[in-house]
């Protein structure tokens, strides 16, 4: 019988016959295919050549290529992980491994694989990319934006470089910056669908819906199977009020599109204005579980439990946080419908407190610190685990001495700095909080960040200068209502 997979690539054949003149496959034909992302026909022709006598560990790399762009590891594995590849083609092949291993989870065995391939080919703009991914997805963002560089020097008008320099410039500055590099991206190629989703988003955030909506609309013409562009215009019309339509075009971006936290956000907040806040808690306790300290979903999820009259679970779930002062006030309330005034005061009292003043405070780990040393610390989610378990059992230098192994193990990690700068603030080290806080904001700012940045100037005698560091972060990012209540306070207190 024959396979699915046997169909696909008989059905390939046929439309790459049609493709040419005689309907013969040129021997260089795998080449263009792979250019151009067809890895089916280009796996292929890559087959012809091996039945023509054509030494398997010449075309190896290549067939691994495609197996993988097709997403097939087992195949890609039995070409990249046990042939010899020829000499000439070495360095490509070692490439593709270590695209291989990165897809399975190796990174390790991907940076080992890459190293090899840097011998043969060190001025490889796409293997320098591959570097930066590789880094930044182990927790060095110092050195993948370094990577970034070596490959955008290598390839200026390299698309995809382009994209990740301009990803990595938001980040670090906020999507104003990012801008530049993505307007140069599309300079080069106006109907790069990645550039153009990324660049609407862009200026989706930055408030110019009108310039979003004529990208979104020339992405859905020239990617009209993308089912990121009817997400982006699902956004555009919840942002309108539109929100039947909104939904009706997230149905029809497809699964993939929807199972992203962004499309599940969404949803939520569709859910949450379409009267079905129990469908809309369910929504963002699953963005929660992949996102476990986002604090924006939280909000969400705490207002939709409310909603939902689960009171029980609401207190549940966020009495014993350190909480935004609106979800305080929810957990008032929900004590409140269950008839516990004493405790519906008290968090009234952390509700009205917390509104007036910014207040910086210790996140609860995910797990006790009894179980936190017994486990290997080999992810940044561990480490934050443990060094959150020492603040809050109060051995402050301990804390301490756990974030500084951890930052010394990834010293080009963003998250590593911010978590040396927290157990340096819980000690009242104030400076050398701000140390390690400006490290991680220059790679990585964020509003939480700058909280404790500003409670650290505050702390450390400095209110002006932590006044001057919440009005630049409105600056950059005066969507941030929160942000900018906070300068309005402080330039009160502090008379302009």
């Amino acid at each position: 019988m024959i396979s699915t997979r046997d169909l696909t690539l008989a059905l390939a054949l046929l439309l790459y016959g049609c493709g040419g003149g005689t309907g013969a496959a040129r021997s260089d034909d795998w080449r263009a295919a792979l250019a151009q992302g067809d890895a089916i026909s280009a796996e292929w022709a890559l087959k012809r050549e091996l039945e023509a006598g054509q030494p398997a560990n010449e075309l190896a790399p290549f067939l691994g290529e495609a197996e993988l762009a097709q997403g097939n590891l087992s195949e890609a594995r039995r070409w990249l992980g046990s042939v010899e590849f020829a000499p000439a083609v070495a360095a490509h092949g070692f490439h593709m491994l270590g695209r291989l291993r990165m897809a399975e989870g190796d990174l390790p065995g991907a940076g080992q694989a890459f190293d090899r391939a840097l011998t043969g080919a060190p001025d490889n703009p796409e293997l320098w990319l591959d570097i930066a991914r590789l880094r930044y997805r182990g927790g060095e963002q110092v050195q993948a934006a370094e990577a970034s560089h070596r490959a955008l020097a290598l390839g200026p008008d390299n698309v995809t470089a382009l994209l990740l320099r301009a990803q990595m410039e938001r980040d670090a500055h906020g999507n104003a910056a990012a801008l530049p590099l993505l307007e140069r991206g599309l300079s080069v190629a106006p109907d790069e669908p990645n550039l153009l989703v990324e660049y609407a988003a862009t200026l989706g955030e930055l408030g110019r819906a009108n310039e979003m909506l004529v990208t979104v609309r020339h992405l859905a013409a020239v990617a009209p199977g993308d089912g990121r562009a009817l997400c982006l215009q699902a956004v555009l019309a919840a942002r309108g009020g539109r929100f039947d339509l909104a939904r009706s075009l997230l149905q029809r971006s497809g699964d993939a599109v929807q199972r992203t936290p962004a499309a599940m956000l969404l949803l939520g907040v569709l859910d949450l204005e379409g009267g079905n806040p129990i469908s809309a808690a369910q929504v963002f306790d699953g963005v929660l579980r992949r996102q476990p300290d986002n604090r924006r979903v939280q909000v969400l999820l705490a207002r939709a439990l409310f909603l939902a009259g689960s009171d029980r679970e609401l207190i549940a779930r966020f009495s014993q946080e350190q909480l935004d002062p609106y979800v305080a006030l929810l957990v008032a309330r929900a004590y409140e419908n269950q008839g516990d005034r004493a405790h519906a005061g008290l968090y009234l009292d952390r509700a009205l407190a917390r509104s007036a003043e910014m207040r910086v405070g210790v996140l609860p780990p995910a797990t006790s610190l009894g179980m936190a040393p017994t486990r290997v610390v080999a992810r940044g989610a561990d480490a934050v685990t443990l060094v959150r378990g020492l603040i809050r059992a109060g051995r402050t230098e301990d804390a301490r001495a756990a974030a500084k192994r951890w930052l010394l193990k990834h010293p080009g990690s963003a998250e590593a700095m911010a978590l040396a700068g927290d157990a340096a603030f819980v000690a009242g080290d104030w400076a050398g909080a701000m140390r390690h806080y400006h490290s991680s904001a220059a790679i990585k700012p964020s509003w939480p960040l700058t909280k404790r940045m500003a409670a650290a100037l505050k702390a450390g005698g400095h209110p002006g200068a932590a006044k001057d560091l919440v009005a630049a972060h409105v600056w950059v990012g005066p969507g941030n209502a929160k942000a900018a209540a906070v300068l309005a306070r402080r330039s009160a207190s502090l008379g302009g």
